[in-house]
């Protein structure tokens, strides 16, 4: 339990800084992840083990692409720190079929790989987050609605798994995501 508030607390920091959109939301990005790799192996939820690796992977990858404005066509952003904007439709079919692909794999490993009881549920979640942390990490506005969807599913699923502490965070999370689109959306438009 001690484990699960320390990561608890890296995570509302973490969201904090997402909200604001600081750069140093990125440390926090590599260890909360780190931590609650630890915590949900314990709980049986193997999915979000394997999405926290995947996690910490994207955290250095993110902080790369905001710190020098690099995109993944190669072109770099006037004035060299990435700029909030919008996914271009290239993006979103990626995201879709990614989800799709992501969602049956891990559902597919879950039920004839381990011994999980919510197979289904914690490949959702873990598929969707997969799309939520590239949106992100491409700093894609519409990231804030894919994490609110996202929050709200881990919110039910850790209750269910008795992960109370980790549900009040990720329903905190949700809430925080609407208002994160707002605050996005205002910067955006003064970038």
């Amino acid at each position: 339990m001690a484990l699960e508030i320390l990561g608890v607390m890296t995570g509302v920091i973490y969201l904090l800084l997402e909200y604001r959109a600081s750069i140093y939301l990125w440390i926090a990005g590599i260890i909360m992840p780190a931590i609650y790799i630890f915590v949900y192996y314990e709980a049986g939820l193997y999915a979000d083990v394997g999405i926290n690796i995947y996690y910490l992977l994207v955290a250095v990858y993110g902080w790369a692409a905001w710190k020098t404005g690099f995109s993944i066509t190669g072109k770099r952003s006037p004035g060299g720190e990435l700029p909030i904007s919008r996914a271009p439709r290239r993006a979103w079919a990626t995201a879709i079929i990614a989800y799709i692909v992501a969602q049956f794999s891990i559902a597919w490993l879950l039920i004839y790989h381990t011994d999980s009881t919510v197979p289904w549920a914690d490949s959702f979640t873990t598929a969707l987050s997969i799309v939520g942390m590239w949106m992100l990490a491409r700093k894609y506005i519409e990231q804030w609605w894919v994490w609110c969807i996202v929050d709200v599913a881990c919110s039910a699923l850790y209750i269910y798994k008795e992960l109370y502490f980790t549900a009040a965070l990720y329903a905190i999370y949700a809430i925080i995501a609407i208002f994160g689109y707002y605050k996005w959306k205002r910067m955006m438009q003064h970038e």
